[in-house]
């Protein structure tokens, strides 16, 4: 009965955390378009560089209250995640930037093989056909959903290279470093919060003023604005916090493949929020081939070999008993 109940309890605490994440990621998403489309913030790097800065007041409170323990991460690996993180985030937005809509939302959905590419050879995943298939099947229908117009240019490939490798890379090292130094989610956070809010809020200005030509600190900004600014990064602690969860417990693979329900969403709230022109009968059945694809692929990568490590070599180093705020960290059961 108890292998059982502990069965349960973790699909309860995966589909929890998964929610937490869509309700987050979707949130930021509607109100960062308001915020941008309505109301002329277009300083998407130094945003973000708010964002982490939010999300390190919150770590450091909760630390000084004690309910995060210390940790350890040695500062090389700091340092690469960050690296992989910033170059995520500034590639993306010269990639939105310099390729059309249609070329972006194709990049964004290779980061799928290219995240299988690094759990393949990193560490030694091996998927079943069936897996494969519900795969391909998502990156049909999202594809089918999301791709109009495709153009491609010199500049934009290079961009859009950089930000697919540096985000695949970002999310793989997420769930690397929660197993190989036992770190929780708010632990991570604690460590990565504070060193990518002071380098994008260091280079954002200036790498915002060299995308938009537009200084952030000239913006009108007005009481309406700045609640939307709060209200965006406020909705960005729990976004952080939720990515860093769902890859510890899921890997970069599932996540990016469960993500694309978090693209549906978004289409649907543009639809009700933002007008009616962008859904029509190709994109619906989008919707659905995505859906019964990410079905397919919760299914086939849960049975025995649909999705399993061949090696289970990966050092582990000790830190302190994890706190009651810290996520369980049941690493051989992931999907």
């Amino acid at each position: 009965m108890a292998p059982a109940n502990k069965a349960e309890r973790k699909a309860v605490v995966d589909a929890s955390a998964w929610m937490f994440n869509v309700v987050t990621s979707v949130g930021i998403i509607i109100v960062n378009k308001a915020l941008m489309a309505t109301y002329g913030f277009s300083f998407a790097t130094t945003l973000t560089g708010l964002h982490f800065a939010t999300t390190t007041l919150m770590t450091a409170v909760l630390r000084w209250l004690g309910y995060i323990q210390s940790s350890h991460l040695p500062m090389a690996e700091l340092l690469k995640f960050v690296l992989f993180a910033n170059f995520s985030i500034v590639g993306m937005n010269v990639s939105l930037m310099w390729n059309s809509v249609g070329f972006y939302q194709i990049a964004k959905l290779s980061m799928i093989p290219v995240s299988c590419f690094l759990e393949v050879v990193m560490d030694k995943i091996r998927y079943s056909r069936d897996t494969k298939l519900s795969i391909a099947v998502v990156l049909l229908g999202v594809g089918v959903c999301t791709v109009t117009d495709v153009s491609v240019n010199t500049k934009g490939f290079i961009a859009a290279f950089i930000a697919v490798w540096s985000t695949s890379l970002q999310q793989y090292y997420v769930h690397h470093l929660q197993r190989r130094y036992n770190l929780s989610s708010f632990n991570l956070l604690g460590h990565t919060a504070p060193a990518q809010a002071g380098t994008l809020l260091l280079l954002g200005p200036f790498l915002d003023y060299w995308l938009t030509s537009q200084r952030v600190d000239a913006y009108n900004y007005n009481i309406v604005s700045i609640m939307f600014i709060l209200l965006s990064c406020t909705i960005a602690v729990g976004t952080n916090l939720s990515q860093f969860i769902c890859i510890g417990r899921f890997t970069a693979v599932s996540f990016q493949v469960l993500g694309h329900m978090k693209t549906i969403l978004v289409l649907i709230m543009g639809f009700f929020f933002f007008g009616k022109e962008g859904l029509n009968l190709h994109v619906v059945l989008g919707m659905i081939i995505a859906v019964a694809g990410m079905i397919w692929y919760g299914n086939a990568s849960s049975k025995p070999g649909g999705k399993e490590r061949r090696s289970l070599s990966l050092p582990t180093i000790r830190q302190q008993k994890p706190s009651s705020l810290s996520d369980s960290n049941e690493h051989d059961s992931k999907v």
